[in-house]
C-alpha cells in the first residue's frame, strides 16, 4: 500500500462515494475509494433483471452522461455506466478492500487499517449505503443455507416452494416474477394488508393474484421457525406448518452500524439511528470525518436517493477546503 498521506479517503465505491472523489479530484484533492465488495457493489447485488425507479438522467454524476435504452434504466445498464464513470475520471479505487479500523495519529490525521495494509489521510468520507446489510428476522433457522436476503435471479426457484417474507416493493416484485416462472409462491406478511408504497403498476397486480389465490398470503402472520424443510408460521388463527424449498427474506436493509462502531462514529440513540453529524457541513463528532449519501438517515432508508444526495459532495470537499 501507499505510503502517501491522503487528502481524502472515501470508504464506499457506490455512486455518492464516486462523486465525492470526482469533487476532490476537481478541487485538487487527492483522493483514493476503498470498497470492501467490487465498483457499486450495492447495485451489482440488485436483482439481476431490476429496472430503475428512477430515469437515467438522475443517476447521473460527473458530468457523463447515461444513455439507456428506455427512459429507466436497467441493472446491467448502470453497471456499465459507473465502470464509465470511473474510467473517464480515472478515479483511484481499491475494491476487495475492507475498513477493518480507524487510529488518530495527529491532532487531524488518520490511519486507516485494512488487510492490505495502512493508510494515511487528512480526511474521511463515509458513502456505505445501506443494501449490504439485511435487517435480520432473528428466529430459530435464519442461518439455513435455503433462506436468502438478497434476490438475484428466478431460474433457481423454479418448481420449488417459495415463502417471499415481506410486503413492500421487493417482496412483491419477487413474488410475481416466482409466480410468472411457475415456483409455488407463498407471501407472509405482518400486517392486514400490501404496503400502501409499493408501485402503483404493481399493487393491483399482487392484489388481483392473492385474490384468485394464485399467490398464496398469510396476513397478521410472522416466522416462528424455519426448517429444513418446512417453515412454522404464527398466523392470527395458531401455528401453520407449511412444506418449503426457500424462504426469500425482503426484510429490508440497514446502513452497516458494525462499521460506525469500528471506526467510533457516534449514532443518536433515537429510533432513526443517525451518524450524529452537522446537516450544512456532514462532519460527524470525529474531526474531519464525513458522512455521504443515504446513510445520513440512519434507518429511515428511504429518504435519500442518488439524485437528492448528488450534492452531498460540494458540501464535504467546500467544508474541508474551508478548513484549510
Amino acid at each position: 500500500m501507499e505510503s502517501s498521506i491522503y487528502d481524502i479517503i472515501i470508504i464506499g465505491a457506490g455512486p455518492i462515494g464516486l462523486c465525492c472523489a470526482i469533487e476532490a479530484q476537481k478541487k485538487g484533492l487527492s483522493a483514493l475509494i476503498l470498497e470492501k465488495g467490487v465498483l457499486v457493489n450495492s447495485i451489482y447485488n440488485f436483482p439481476t433483471n431490476m429496472t430503475f425507479f428512477s430515469t437515467s438522467k438522475l443517476l447521473e454524476i460527473g458530468g457523463v452522461p447515461f444513455i439507456s435504452h428506455n427512459d429507466k434504466p436497467t441493472r446491467a445498464e448502470a453497471l456499465e455506466y459507473y465502470r464509465r464513470v470511473a474510467d473517464t475520471w480515472s478515479l483511484n479505487i481499491i475494491t476487495f478492500c475492507e475498513v477493518q479500523s480507524l487510529k488518530r495519529y495527529a491532532d487531524t490525521n488518520y490511519s486507516i487499517e485494512t488487510p492490505k495494509g495502512s493508510l494515511k489521510t487528512k480526511n474521511i468520507v463515509i458513502s456505505t449505503g445501506f443494501y449490504d446489510t439485511a435487517k435480520l428476522m432473528n428466529v430459530p433457522g435464519e442461518s439455513l443455507s435455503k433462506v436468502k436476503h438478497f434476490y438475484d435471479d428466478a431460474h433457481p426457484y423454479v418448481g420449488k416452494k417459495v415463502l417471499v417474507v415481506g410486503a413492500a416493493n421487493s417482496a412483491c416484485d419477487i413474488a410475481l416474477e416466482l409466480y410468472h416462472k411457475n415456483a409455488e409462491v407463498t407471501m407472509v406478511i405482518r400486517g392486514i394488508e400490501i404496503s400502501p408504497r409499493v408501485k402503483y403498476w404493481i399493487k393491483p397486480n399482487i392484489e388481483n393474484r392473492i385474490k384468485e389465490g394464485s399467490i398464496k398470503a398469510y396476513f397478521e402472520t410472522t416466522i416462528k421457525e424455519i426448517k429444513l424443510n418446512s417453515v412454522l408460521l404464527q398466523t392470527a388463527d395458531g401455528e401453520v406448518e407449511l412444506k418449503n424449498d426457500f424462504v426469500l427474506a425482503m426484510t429490508g436493509y440497514q446502513p452497516d452500524y458494525l462499521l460506525f462502531r469500528k471506526l467510533g462514529v457516534p449514532i443518536s440513540s433515537n429510533s432513526d439511528k443517525k451518524p450524529v453529524h452537522n446537516s450544512e457541513t456532514l462532519e460527524t463528532e470525529l474531526p474531519n470525518v464525513y458522512v455521504a449519501g443515504v446513510i445520513k438517515s440512519g434507518m429511515k432508508t428511504s429518504t435519500y436517493f442518488i439524485e437528492n444526495s448528488r450534492d452531498d459532495a460540494f458540501k464535504i470537499v467546500n467544508a474541508i477546503l474551508a478548513k484549510n
